[in-house]
């Protein structure tokens, strides 16, 4: 059985703990390898590490290790299918969306590249008397990433590609699940030239991210997953004194109006729903349709096109539509909300739960579902399901629709269709979520916005990658000098105003 450790100091380190965790291959429900979880002592042990190795990372000059970012962007479009094989088979996403999460986190590194620019701190000159004032920014030290399993690739690169283009060390705990890529990112990055010990990935469970959250040398924490354990990690990490940046849960809703295109809608609620097998936190899980002709209209269009979705194994081809859920845990769990939609009155218009693929019947495939007539207080409605469900709640109104979403604790993403430009411009400046999709179902900004949610689905001030990552990476040191000239004055015993 392959033993997966850790990435200490340049190189792969078996794990000293004696304690393990399964890495499943999701398709067929088997262990493929046994993964290490360290201990606190090894996590501070390889941040102390990291502390050394950022001192003269972060004295290197800014233009130097954004030819190192440079390189690993060039490494990582030359390994980008051994990549997406490896992250196929330990998540079970098919290997075009498995290309698509290496994509995405590479467009970031791409951004980061113009880390000089973003870097540039601001003077005044004659600000008084023979005194300038200039500021500059700074790295924070040692940084921390802990990243979920959805995308084993994009969102460590979120998290540590600003990090290391500020000039910090980073120390990366990925998700217990989906721990092959991470590792092989960071044989890349010093393939690319980082020095050893600027990246570390250790691998662990909640030993790890405590001892991330309780050691003094990490200056700033960086978190996505769901969101109880994101307000455990913010409030301890802040209780700690570090900067901290939390992503949790999400239930995004879209809103169909009457004037919408209803082909053009149903196939984006098709690839927002359900692609992934729905494991994306930006994922549309709840549509809302304005009238109840147009409810009616969509779930006409929505049923044969749920019906045709090709369920498999990424090694079934590229025409696979969506792979397993990532645990039999996870598949249990949405199951379970599916038969409490049943339950609370909810009607099922295609139900999955009987689903079976030939050869595969252990591994973790759930079929689509599509919940019509759902209502606020269903289970369905308030949880993130995080599975291959798509529940439609009808709205009477514009103004109904748009108070289901501003209600709902959840506001990471939201989506509208129509045609009505007026509309589409209220809705832009009154909901009260993160990311707004107009005619677009998934609305991830690119590499140089920022992304973030609002209400639960976000904790802390800053948002990942784009200026806002930079911007908590490091710290802001404003400098006044005075060069004076001519006669002395002598010694000022008042707090002098500048003239």
């Amino acid at each position: 059985m392959k033993e997966i450790g850790h990435w200490i100091n340049g190189k792969h380190v078996p794990g000293t703990s004696g304690r393990f965790a399964d890495v499943f291959n999701p398709a067929i429900g088997e262990v493929q390898a046994r993964l290490s979880l360290a201990t606190k002592a090894e996590l501070d042990a390889a941040t102390a590490d990291a502390a050394q190795a950022q001192v003269k990372w972060g004295a290197t000059n800014p233009q130097r290790r954004a030819r190192v970012i440079m390189k690993f962007v060039d490494l990582l479009n030359r390994d980008m299918d051994k990549l997406a094989e490896a992250l196929s088979a330990e998540h079970g996403k098919t290997i075009p969306d498995a290309k698509g999460d290496i994509q995405r986190g590479l467009e970031v590194m791409e951004f980061c590249i113009g880390a000089p620019h973003l870097l540039k701190g601001e003077f005044t000159d004659s600000a008084g008397p023979g005194i300038d004032m200039y500021s500059m920014r700074q790295p924070i030290g040692v940084a921390a990433g802990i990243t979920p399993f959805n995308f084993p690739a994009m969102i460590p690169m979120w998290k540590m590609g600003p990090a290391l283009a500020c000039g910090n060390a980073f120390v990366l705990k990925p998700s217990e699940r989906a721990p092959t890529v991470p590792l092989m990112l960071a044989e890349l990055m010093q393939e690319a030239g980082l020095p050893d010990g600027v990246l570390q990935v250790i691998n662990g469970d909640k030993e790890a991210v405590d001892a991330i959250l309780d050691n003094p040398q990490i200056a700033g924490v960086g978190f996505v997953g769901s969101t109880p354990i994101a307000e455990y990690i913010y409030g301890r990490g802040c209780s700690n004194g570090k900067r901290v940046q939390c992503f949790g849960g999400a239930k995004n809703h879209m809103i169909i109006m009457p004037d919408a295109d209803l082909d053009q809608a149903a196939d984006a609620l098709i690839g927002a729903g359900y692609g992934a097998a729905g494991e994306r936190c930006m994922a549309i899980s709840v549509a809302v349709p304005v009238g109840a002709e147009t409810a009616d209209r969509l779930i006409e269009k929505l049923i044969p096109r749920i019906e045709k979705l090709k369920v498999g194994p990424y090694t079934a081809g590229n025409d696979v539509d969506y792979g397993p859920v990532v645990t039999a845990a996870a598949k249990a769990n949405i199951l379970k909300l599916v038969e409490s939609g049943v339950a609370q009155g909810a009607k099922l218009v295609v139900d999955g739960r009987n689903f079976k693929l030939q050869g595969y019947e252990n591994g973790f495939f759930v079929g689509p579902h599509l919940f019509d007539h759902v209502t606020t207080d269903m289970d369905i409605y308030r949880k993130e399901i995080f599975g291959p469900v798509l529940s439609t709640v009808r709205a009477e109104s514009y103004e109904q629709a748009l108070g289901y979403a501003m209600d709902h604790e959840y506001g990471n993403g939201i989506a509208i269709f129509t045609r009505d430009g007026d509309t589409a411009r209220d809705f832009a400046a009154r909901i009260n979520v993160g990311m707004i999709g107009i005619n677009v179902p998934i609305p991830v900004p690119l590499a140089y916005h920022t992304f973030g949610g609002w209400k639960k689905s976000s904790f802390g001030d800053l948002n990942q990658h784009g200026p806002d990552a930079f911007r908590f990476y490091t710290r802001t040191k404003t400098i006044t000098a005075r060069w004076p000239s001519g006669i002395k004055e002598g010694a000022s015993l008042n707090f002098k105003q500048m003239d």
